[in-house]
């Protein structure tokens, strides 16, 4: 069986500009300026603060601010009643929003993570994580991150995904768990059935997002893992006019289309689908785990799923959901290695083997979200701040989310055109000129201009090595920041001179 990629040509996009790269004060302003905060003089502190931010990310409050004055009015507009997450992110959620409804494909990936501060003494107004063991504060960041998406999803050659365009957050959720009631045991889980249920995240997302424009040439996708594997997200989503890309967890019934009698679990009605091809992935070297080309069959359909009972409803009259399934999978992984599987729903028509290799690339870039959330703990260091409230806590990393972007939208730029010329980089003239004389060498293309960039953050650009991650982009964009600060810093003093 030929198991390689099926790709056609078409004509690639123009390169553009990143919004996400342009200089700190310029970004700061286009992300946060506007937002209504009660009083004209909280917002200019929240853009500075956004600025210092993308200046020297990762840093504490003491480090990142100049003055005495200045760190104490951030820590006072943080702790505004004013300054909620939605009232911060407000002006860069419309620009999202209003990106969404030109033309194109969009992919929504959504996803929650922990913020935890277990490591800090009790903080009020935080709630339980993880297990729910006392020690264990923090809350539930529950986000939504578009990327526009090429209108067909084809790997390369080597079975990876297409680089994508990031526009940012159309939403993000803070949410505090509500502890168990005391005397419930921790697996009674009819109680829960009645309480209201955690898992409304994901359908109160698609509300606060809304519906989807009516023209055809605009579409929006969700994409998320096992979590939302939620009868009533599939519904939300068809409701709203949203696609929907989720990963299967709960093995519910498949029912036949024509007479509604059960076919069988749906796991077992994608695994009895023939092949229809495949492709291969080249794996990346983890701990413990060396690099592999891994040999994947792909396999579809359709699929008619039955509803889940919910307390007080039947399932005989709840509407069944009709969408079809991709099924990923490694027939032959090597000794000992686990295989690799994703069985996969989707909103569209899924008919022929390019359209199954679609849907898999569309998922395959759900990995983003995961990025953005490392980006946000471990290059911004969200966890470690030393705030003393839940909601100073959740109004400075709403902040931190936004900056976070700039962080994944440099890696995602080598993959769109790496070929494309050097202005494309999102570098304007002068950090391009400051760049290839501090690595001495000229920068033609954005390839060579991230090469560059990730040579500053300690990337040693030997061909094995391949692209820079995104920390080591990120270590070298702050170097660059100070070079070029430093080159301003530096006219700025011949120009006081006096001239002989």
């Amino acid at each position: 069986m030929d198991v390689s990629p099926v790709v056609t040509e078409d004509a690639a996009p123009l390169p553009v500009a990143s919004a996400h790269q342009a200089r700190p004060d310029v970004w700061a302003q286009q992300q946060f300026l506007g937002a209504r905060l009660g009083h004209c003089a909280r917002t200019k502190r929240l853009v500075a603060y956004a600025q210092a931010l993308a200046n020297q990310p990762g840093k504490a409050m003491p480090e990142l601010l100049a003055t005495k004055y200045e760190i104490e009015a951030t820590y006072e507009l943080l702790k505004r009643p004013e300054a909620t997450p939605d009232a911060i992110q407000a002006v860069h959620r419309r620009w999202v929003r209003a990106e969404m409804r030109t033309p194109g494909r969009y992919l929504l990936f959504e996803d929650t993570t922990y913020i935890s501060f277990s490591h800090r003494r009790v903080i009020k107004g935080l709630g339980p994580i993880g297990k729910a063991e006392e020690w264990q504060q923090g809350f539930l960041l529950h986000s939504i991150l578009v990327a526009r998406a090429p209108l067909f999803s084809r790997p390369d050659a080597t079975g990876r995904r297409p680089g994508l365009e990031v526009v940012g957050l159309a939403d993000q959720q803070s949410l505090i768990r509500v502890p168990r009631p005391e005397g419930e045991p921790r697996k009674d889980s009819t109680q829960r059935l009645y309480r209201e249920r955690e898992s409304r995240r994901w359908i109160d997302s698609g509300q606060r997002v809304g519906r989807a424009p009516g023209d055809d040439s605009i579409r929006w996708v969700r994409v998320a893992d096992r979590e939302a594997d939620i009868y009533e997200y599939l519904i939300s989503c068809q409701e709203l006019g949203h696609g929907f890309l989720v990963r299967m967890s709960q093995d519910r019934v498949a029912l036949d289309p024509c007479n509604g009698r059960r076919l069988g679990s749906v796991f077992e009605h994608a695994a009895a689908a023939e092949p229809a091809g495949g492709l291969y992935l080249d794996l990346r070297a983890r701990p413990g785990m060396a690099a592999r080309r891994a040999r994947l069959l792909i396999s579809f359909g359709s699929v008619r799923v039955r509803a889940r009972w919910r307390p007080g409803k039947s399932v005989a009259t709840a509407k069944p959901v009709d969408c079809w399934f991709v099924r990923v999978w490694e027939p032959e992984p090597p000794p000992g290695i686990e295989p690799l599987e994703w069985n996969l729903y989707a909103d569209q028509p899924v008919e022929s083997l390019a359209d199954a290799l679609g849907v898999a690339m569309d998922y395959g870039s759900r990995f983003l979200i995961e990025e953005f959330h490392k980006g946000l703990k471990t290059g911004l260091n969200a966890e470690s701040l030393q705030l003393e409230t839940s909601h100073r806590l959740m109004a400075a990393i709403a902040v931190m989310s936004v900056v976070a972007l700039r962080l994944l939208d440099l890696k995602e730029l080598g993959r769109r055109h790496p070929e494309a010329a050097a202005s494309g980089s999102g570098l304007d003239a002068e950090e391009r000129e400051i760049l290839g004389v501090a690595v001495e060498r000229d920068l033609d293309t954005v390839a060579e201009v991230l090469l560059a960039v990730g040579r500053l953050g300690g990337h040693m650009n030997r061909r094995r090595d391949g692209m820079p991650g995104w920390i080591t982009l990120w270590r070298g964009m702050t170097k660059l920041r100070l070079l070029v600060e430093g080159a301003r810093l530096a006219r700025e003093i011949a120009s006081r001179k006096p001239h002989t």
